[in-house]
């Protein structure tokens, strides 16, 4: 750790106050020139500024080492979350300080302005929390932590640096993914937007014969048990379970589209995390599939604990590639990877009816043999445009250029849906409660 290291003038800053100060000494001696009456006044004034500077400069610099600070970071940070950090700092000068603290934070947040001004009394200790909200996958490098302290007297600087530089990954959004978990696990999925769908029918999954309680369905009733115990017994079903659930991603050129700071890829990245985590907490098996030109990654479905942990390693290193998606390989590689009917969540993008046109007999070969669910975005700004009246002739075309975008997408539902293709076409940021809903409707409804 370096703490004020190096020669003290090299940590030595003069403060705006001293500069004011300095600025009235020149005034008096110009105006000396004039009132000769003003006699020894400037020199008066000009000796107590030096000594009043040396006061503060041994009052700063008599204790080696008169604060400490540290930053407080996570061990890696979510993407497109606001995480906390804090810099802890506490004084150990006899006196009241003023403190000005930069935390060098990563160029990727192209952020100038992070200063905190914080005064402590002697011995006192502070945490001073921020927020940082990274929107790109990987290592941010963090510097040093600087602290510049005044005394009371505020005339001169002192600069503190604290710490060595430190790397923090920034992997998929965990912490939107801690937050489903939760709502999942107490029952509160509808506070985020999630539906509860209504179960149609009955699950193959039996699990237990209970006692008849108003509002148990009739058809339920397990004679032979009630005619043993001598009171109405139910048959109780649950969710079938250990269905496999595969979000396959693709990474070409079609999702590296921004959105608000983050590409389609990410979006897409965050909900298959979400989604996966959701599958295994209602006991089924998640898998992964990345896809470009070539096949990237591969995880075969599975519940174990550790399978979430393993989908999250992975989907930190994935990047956007710049050819288009080799869908005869995925093909292939869905029928070698997937030997059980399972649902298939693709995450893509189409732009246009031509584009989705080149990858339809791929997309109905995969559904002949699997519950295919296609999830495209919508494209917010064109829609904006759409919506937007146009003033004159210029106007009128770009809106006329929306538009046809806008319907286009909506092509795509109606044709996607024509050769039994389910599909989501949703706004980027409504991106995961859009995708939960329709896993939770398919479970619901028995389609897997």
């Amino acid at each position: 750790m370096k703490k004020g290291s190096g020669l003290f003038y090299k940590n030595l800053f003069l403060t705006n106050r001293l500069f004011t100060a300095l600025g009235g000494c020149v005034v008096l001696f110009l105006l000396a020139f004039f009132f000769p009456w003003l006699g020894i006044i400037p020199e008066l004034a000009f000796y107590c500024l030096v000594v009043l500077m040396m006061m503060d400069l041994f009052m700063l610099y008599r204790v080696k080492k008169g604060i400490f600070a540290k930053r407080h970071a996570p061990e890696r940070l979510s993407n497109n979350d606001d995480n906390e950090l804090g810099i802890y700092i506490e004084n150990w000068y006899p006196f009241n300080i003023t403190a000005g603290i930069i935390d060098e934070i990563p160029i990727q947040f192209q952020k100038r302005d992070l200063w905190f001004d914080t005064e402590l009394k002697p011995q006192q200790r502070k945490l001073i929390n921020y927020i940082l909200r990274p929107t790109k996958r990987g290592e941010y490098e963090f510097g040093l932590v600087r602290v510049f302290v005044k005394s009371p007297l505020k005339l001169i600087s002192r600069r503190y640096n604290f710490g060595k530089g430190e790397t923090l990954p920034v992997y998929p959004s965990f912490l939107q993914m801690r937050k489903y978990e939760l709502m999942a696990i107490s029952d509160h999925l509808s506070e985020l937007g999630i539906k509860k769908m209504r179960r149609l029918g009955h699950s193959l999954e039996f699990e237990q014969v209970k006692n008849y309680v108003q509002g148990d369905d009739f058809r339920t009733i397990n004679w032979k048990a009630t005619a043993r115990r001598g009171s109405l017994m139910v048959n109780s079903y649950t969710d079938e379970k250990s269905q496999h659930v595969y979000c396959v991603i693709d990474k070409s050129r079609a999702m590296k589209m921004p959105f608000e700071g983050l590409s389609l890829l990410d979006y897409a990245i965050n909900a298959s995390l979400v989604l996966s985590n959701i599958a295994l907490l209602k006991e089924d098996k998640a898998g992964l599939i990345t896809v470009a030109e070539k096949i990237g990654a591969v995880v075969p479905a599975d519940r174990k604990p550790t399978q979430t942990n393993k989908i999250l390693e992975i989907l930190y290193k994935e990047k956007t590639r710049y050819l288009e998606t080799n869908m005869e390989l995925l093909y292939s590689t869905v029928r070698n990877v997937i030997k059980q009917r399972s649902l298939v969540v693709f995450f893509t993008n189409y732009e246009s009816i031509s584009s989705l046109q080149r990858q339809l007999p791929y997309l109905k070969r995969i559904a002949k043999f699997h519950l295919l669910l296609v999830v495209f975005f919508e494209n917010t700004e064109l829609k904006k445009l759409s919506e937007k009246p146009a003033a004159d002739v210029e106007g009128i075309y770009i809106k006329t250029i929306a538009e046809k975008f806008a319907y286009d997408k909506k092509l795509i539902v109606k044709e996607l849906a024509k050769n039994n293709i389910q599909s989501i076409l949703s706004t980027p940021q409504n991106l995961t409660v859009n995708t939960i809903n329709r896993y939770l409707e398919i479970k619901a409804k028995q389609r897997i």
